[in-house]
Formats: C-alpha cells, sequence, structure tokens
C-alpha cells in the first residue's frame, strides 16, 4: 500500500494540473479494466464488464489537491500567488513548496519586527504573501518561473506507525482504496471515475454525473478529523481508526437513507469497519453527483490536517474503505 500511496501523495496535481496522478493512476489500473475514457475536464472514467450488464454501477474519487498558480513576479523575484482551492493561509508561512514540478521555494512574508500591529494579530492574507526561490531579480525569476505555473507543497511522504503522512492525502487515499477494489471482479458494469477539479467546486463530478448513465454511484472523499488535542467536546465528526465513515449527509447532499442503511448492514456482517455520520461541515462530490439522477451514497476517509502542508491518515481506514467499495460493488446491483 503504501509505495503506492507515496507516488501518489507526492505527485503535483493541483486542481486543472491532474495528468501526473492520472497517469500514475492509468498505469495501475490497466490490466484490471476493459476502457478508460479522458474527459475534456479531465476526468478519467475506466469501465469494467460485470458478468450482467442490464445495470451499471459507478464509484468517484478526486484527482487533484489544494494549491496555488502563479499570479505575478515583483522586481526583486519574489513570486506572488493565488490559492487554487480552500487553504488555511494560517498553515502555509515558511512551508517549503515546488514551482512547476522542478522549482524549490519557501513560502514567506516580511519578519515580524516590519509588520503592522494589525498583521501580527491578525491572520495574513495571501496576497502579503510570496515565494522566494533564491532568485536575484525579476528578470532572474522570469527564467525559470512564469505566471500560470502550478505550485504545490514540497512534503516527503513517509509511514508513521499504523498511519500514513504526506501532502494531498485527501486525494491520494480514496485512489488508492479505488484502485485496489478494481483488481476483483463484479457481477454488474462498473464505472470507476477519477475526478478532476473537485477542490474547486465539485466541477468534474458535475460533468460526469450527466455523463453516466447509473443505476447507483457511491463517491468515495475524505473528512476532516475532530479527534485532534481541543476538540474533546466535538463527538459529531470522524476520528482516525473510524474505518469507512458512511456519510448519510454532508453541506450539499442528503445519501440515499434506504441503501446507505442496507449497506451499513452488509458491512458490519462482513466484519467491515463502519461508522456512521452526518458530516454538517464536510463537502465531496455526492451532492453534484446526485444532480445526475441515480440513487448516492457517500463514505469518507478520516483525515488529519487536510488541505495543508502535511496530513495524516490510517492505513487500516483506507483498507477499510477499498472494503467497502468493494462490497457496494458486488451487492449493490441487487438492492436497487
Amino acid at each position: 500500500m503504501a509505495e503506492l500511496l507515496k507516488r501518489l501523495s507526492e505527485a503535483n496535481g493541483v486542481s486543472g494540473n491532474e495528468t501526473a496522478v492520472r497517469d500514475i493512476i492509468a498505469a495501475e489500473i490497466k490490466n484490471d479494466i476493459d476502457d478508460i475514457i479522458i474527459d475534456s475536464m479531465g476526468n478519467l472514467i475506466a469501465y469494467k464488464k460485470g458478468a450482467d450488464s442490464s445495470k451499471a454501477i459507478a464509484v468517484t474519487v478526486n484527482t487533484d489537491e489544494a494549491g496555488f498558480i502563479v499570479s505575478s513576479i515583483t522586481d526583486k523575484g519574489y513570486i506572488k500567488f493565488k490559492p487554487v482551492g480552500n487553504i488555511d493561509p494560517r498553515k502555509i508561512i515558511s512551508k517549503r513548496v515546488n514551482i512547476g514540478g522542478k522549482i524549490k521555494g519557501v513560502i514567506g512574508m516580511k519578519a515580524i519586527h516590519l509588520q503592522t500591529k494589525s498583521e501580527r494579530e491578525n491572520v495574513v492574507p495571501v496576497s502579503k504573501l510570496f515565494i522566494d526561490i533564491g532568485a536575484k531579480n525579476k528578470a532572474d525569476a522570469e527564467k525559470s518561473v512564469n505566471l500560470g505555473d502550478y505550485v504545490t507543497f514540497d512534503t516527503k511522504f513517509e509511514t508513521i506507525g499504523a498511519a500514513v503522512k504526506g501532502k494531498a492525502l485527501e486525494r491520494s487515499g480514496g485512489c488508492r482504496a479505488l484502485i485496489q477494489a478494481l483488481k476483483e471482479n463484479y457481477p454488474y458494469d462498473v464505472y470507476a471515475c477519477f475526478l478532476a477539479q473537485s477542490e474547486v467546486g465539485a466541477r468534474g463530478a458535475f460533468i460526469a454525473s450527466h455523463r453516466l448513465n447509473v443505476d447507483a454511484v457511491l463517491t468515495v472523499s475524505a473528512a476532516d478529523t475532530t479527534d485532534m488535542h481541543g476538540c474533546e467536546t466535538d463527538r459529531g465528526g470522524a476520528a482516525l481508526g473510524d474505518g469507512a465513515v458512511v456519510n448519510y449527509s454532508d453541506k450539499t447532499a442528503i445519501a440515499d437513507r434506504n441503501l446507505t442503511d442496507r449497506m451499513i448492514k452488509l458491512a458490519r456482517g462482513e466484519k467491515i469497519k463502519v461508522r456512521e455520520r452526518a458530516l454538517k461541515n464536510a463537502a465531496g462530490d455526492l451532492g453534484a453527483m446526485q444532480t445526475g439522477g441515480a440513487a448516492s451514497l457517500g463514505v469518507v476517509i478520516p483525515c488529519r490536517y487536510s488541505r495543508s502542508p502535511v496530513s495524516i491518515m490510517s492505513k487500516d481506514d483506507i483498507t477499510a474503505v477499498s472494503e467497502y467499495i468493494s462490497l457496494y460493488l458486488n451487492k449493490i446491483g441487487d438492492i436497487t
């Protein structure tokens, strides 16, 4: 598991620039599926023929990560940037980044003794930050950096005990779970959808939902945990070790209650670790996929410190979600 997770995590895949991640996925699944298409949005949709083509079942995960895009270069050679996706600016100062997949830099701001009282006491907006690549001036910086270059965190993936840490685990854990599930054969036709631009408004999901003609769809995403120090009074969120967190609802969607309840019962019968949650503060691709009209369910992998330079995820939770996907693909066609 760790080797593939490492490649997925360390690949650069800011929304709109998912090519490197798609290439890894396509290479991993090519022997387990019957066809692949990549649509105009950048979604990779893999088709796996089932024993019976009277029904079609879909599973979705996202392939993108939150990051930045170069917006300008100052006369002194500092790189200005804008966020792509929802990133807390408090998490990014002094963090190492990678520009265009080749240039290393550090996110900086002016020294504390030069800051105004307001800057010291409030969250500093991204507009006040810059990336230092060690350039002498603008002309020097322009030799290696272009406007529109994508910027990702430069984070080494590592295994820590029963967990893993790295950037972009929100997408990497789900992709790993679905890739593993595709190694099995299923009773009905399967569409495995690796979606683009989820972090900027589920854009890939909206396109895929109207492209597919399926009987049911399961969206796989990640959810911020509430099991850290200082969150002891919050019992409504996910926690590392919860397994497959089955999502009844979130900010944008309400899952099919009947099918969700039946899947939970089946999962427990198969000794798959599951936990039910109504994740009121989370939002994935479930709401967008519902617009296509298929019966829709959601499952999430707990993730600490998501959309930050480094996140933590349990390997056991990823395994539980992969097992849940396989169970869904084996059983949902018979209960819809």
